[in-house]
């Protein structure tokens, strides 16, 4: 649980902010009278602990307070930093969504001139408003989700012999960490339709992830069977996401035709077969996470689809 210790507002980028003891939050929009709402970084928040330990070490030398770093919440109680991406926070009413860490800060602005270093771009994070309300000094803020969390199976004969290096798998993993994802389990597998579909069967029964991704054996070579393995342990097909990625990939290659990949549910878990080069698995999760949430949402019960 953590506190709002200052609520902030200020009508011009790149400058401090003004504390007040409360404000309007609009949803998909941020704080009403703020400069930065309207924009993709709705609302800005600032660990109240971070922020004492800069004034601490500037010694007094320069007027540190709410708002100087552009913050429009600053809040005790929870080290930003470490909390995934996709985590929503609850106060009152508001329901808030985290989607960025850091950002790049302008040289010369205001706030670098007055505090000699803007810690916003290092400690700072950015949410979308997902529910709008009233929000205080002194209200209670709350975790009410977790992150997602992901399964990835890689199908590769010779990965799995030791004749090559799997750096699809790790390069997803990578990937799905940076964007606030909780990998739960990984595992390489050689390509063998009953071994890959135990895998994806543990995946979603027993671990209970929220989604598996998975990378190779979706192409013409008669070992290519991760489509089968996974049409094997379906509940229901889900075919827009794997079309999807058909449609972005034919962008990069031609041979994106050629991939026989797909997307379906079992129980409350979303299994995604993506190619199997770590360039392609990149730009495949480029184009399709953005869009996730809200169906892993809608799987967990937390979304209502309108």
């Amino acid at each position: 649980m953590g506190k709002v210790i200052a609520v902030c507002i200020s009508e011009r980028k790149g400058t401090v902010k003004t504390p007040v003891k409360s404000a309007e939050i609009i949803k998909d929009f941020g704080l009403k009278g703020d400069a930065h709402a309207g924009l993709g970084r709705q609302v800005s928040l600032l660990s109240y602990e971070k922020f004492t330990e800069f004034r601490e070490s500037a010694g007094g030398k320069v007027p540190i307070v709410p708002g100087v770093f552009g913050e429009n919440l600053l809040v005790s109680g929870f080290d930003f930093k470490n909390i995934p991406l996709g985590t929503r926070l609850k106060c009152g009413d508001c329901v808030l969504e985290l989607m960025q860490i850091g950002k790049t800060c302008h040289s010369g602005c205001e706030i670098s001139k007055i505090t000699g270093k803007c810690i916003m771009p290092a400690e700072g994070v950015f949410a979308r408003v997902i529910e709008g309300g009233v929000i205080s000094e002194g209200d209670e803020l709350e975790i009410v989700n977790k992150a997602f969390r992901a399964g990835v199976l890689t199908s590769s004969d010779r990965a799995y012999n030791g004749e090559r290096e799997d750096l699809s798998g790790p390069a997803i993993i990578d990937y799905l960490k940076s964007h606030g994802y909780d990998v739960a389990t990984s595992s390489l597998m050689p390509d063998d339709g009953e071994l890959l579909s135990d895998a994806l069967v543990k995946m979603c029964d027993l671990i209970k992830v929220d989604v598996i991704f998975t990378t190779g054996g979706t192409g013409f070579s008669p070992r290519d069977v991760m489509p089968e393995a996974t049409l094997r342990v379906a509940d229901r097909n889900a075919p827009g996401i794997a079309e999807s990625i058909r449609m972005n990939s034919l962008k990069y290659t031609p041979h994106a035709m050629l991939s026989r990949g797909v997307s379906v549910i079992r129980g409350n878990t979303l299994i995604i077969n993506l190619p199997g080069s770590p360039k392609a698995v990149i730009e495949c999760l480029d184009y399709i996470l953005p869009v996730l949430s809200h169906g892993l949402g809608l799987l967990r019960g937390e979304k209502m689809d309108k």
